[in-house]
């Protein structure tokens, strides 16, 4: 009884992985999408003043304002995260289901993780990929089981053992009475009168 149990929680634990990547992706998207659009936006700037996105940074970089050399600071750094977000999408996105869990670790970002942590809902998952993991979480689940209930019970028969052999050499030890010593017989092996 208690093996389904622990079959049941691996599966259900190690199947919740793709899901969770599922929903942390589907927040990296919208993530990367009001990044896009924001860098849509200063390059509409840029146009409007009659030069490109590179030119608006450079010429915010020259300024003497401060206000303006943030500004360009703002857009490297838009224009870098969309960068990065379109990167990890994309690298998640070609993952085959075994690299997935690896590749999900290499792009984490944890602004979006905490996110999805906080918005995550369980769920069981019918694709491929979650019973797969489900799977791969039975197996892994039975074997810690079955490995530690191995220990367990080798452990306890040996102690038991060791246990039962102590008592019967003390049990043997206290029936095997010492010979009498020759002073106490009379020459014949019998007592001494």
């Amino acid at each position: 009884m208690v093996d389904r149990v622990v079959c049941i929680l691996g599966a259900v634990s190690f199947s919740q992985g793709p899901e969770f990547i599922q929903q942390y992706t589907q927040r990296l998207g919208g993530h990367l999408d009001e990044a896009r659009r924001q860098l849509e936006q200063f390059s509409k700037m840029a146009r409007e003043l009659g030069m490109s996105l590179d030119g608006l940074i450079e010429h915010s970089a020259r300024g003497a304002d401060p206000v303006s050399a943030k500004f360009g600071e703002v857009v490297v750094s838009t224009r870098e995260r969309v960068e990065s977000l379109a990167a990890a999408e994309q690298a998640l996105r070609d993952a085959s289901l075994w690299d997935r869990p690896f590749v999900f670790l290499r792009h984490l970002d944890w602004q979006i993780a905490e996110g999805t942590w906080q918005a995550y809902k369980p769920a069981v998952p019918t694709t491929f990929e979650g019973l797969t993991y489900g799977g791969v979480g039975l197996v892994i689940a039975l074997g810690l089981y079955w490995g530690i209930s191995g220990l367990t019970c080798s452990g306890v028969a040996r102690w038991r053992r060791k246990r039962e052999m102590a008592r019967a050499e003390a049990e043997a030890a206290s029936l095997d009475a010492p010979p009498p010593s020759r002073d106490e017989t009379d020459g014949t092996g019998g007592p001494a009168v």
